[in-house]
């Protein structure tokens, strides 16, 4: 398993180094030296940490559903023409976006600021490793 230099683990996790290392003064993350002393978190306890620190807004719409893959946020632009719109959704720090009819923009009342979850129901996701 690879090992994170505490910069690398905070620009990975949206912090700062100091937020790292205070992290791992407290105990809540655990670090070890590198062949060269510096001190690294293994990539699975930096895995295990990302997700148990991960908190996804809640779903306010209350719908079971089986697709997983859902992102709450707020929208923040909508680009449309008579048949189809752009809608972009900042979700945490992820930009989703999605094409739909601009009748549905409308009907849904999608602007600027509204609240709105993002659905993704794939059966190709591509994964990459550097």
């Amino acid at each position: 398993m690879p090992h994170y230099r505490f910069s690398d683990a905070a620009r990975l996790l949206g912090v700062s180094d100091d937020t790292v290392r205070r992290w791992v003064d407290a105990g809540h993350l655990t670090a070890g030296l590198d062949a060269s002393g510096r001190k690294v978190v293994d990539g699975a306890v930096l895995a295990e940490f990302a997700r148990s620190q991960a908190e996804a807004a809640p779903d306010p719409t209350g719908v079971g559903r089986s697709a997983r893959n859902r992102f709450v946020g707020l929208v923040t632009a909508v680009v449309q023409d008579t048949v189809m719109a752009q809608v972009e959704i900042q979700c945490g720090p992820h930009r989703v976006v999605s094409l739909m009819s601009s009748e549905a923009v409308r009907e849904m009342g999608l602007a600027p600021g509204s609240l709105a979850v993002a659905v993704v129901k794939a059966t190709q996701v591509i994964v990459e490793t550097p």
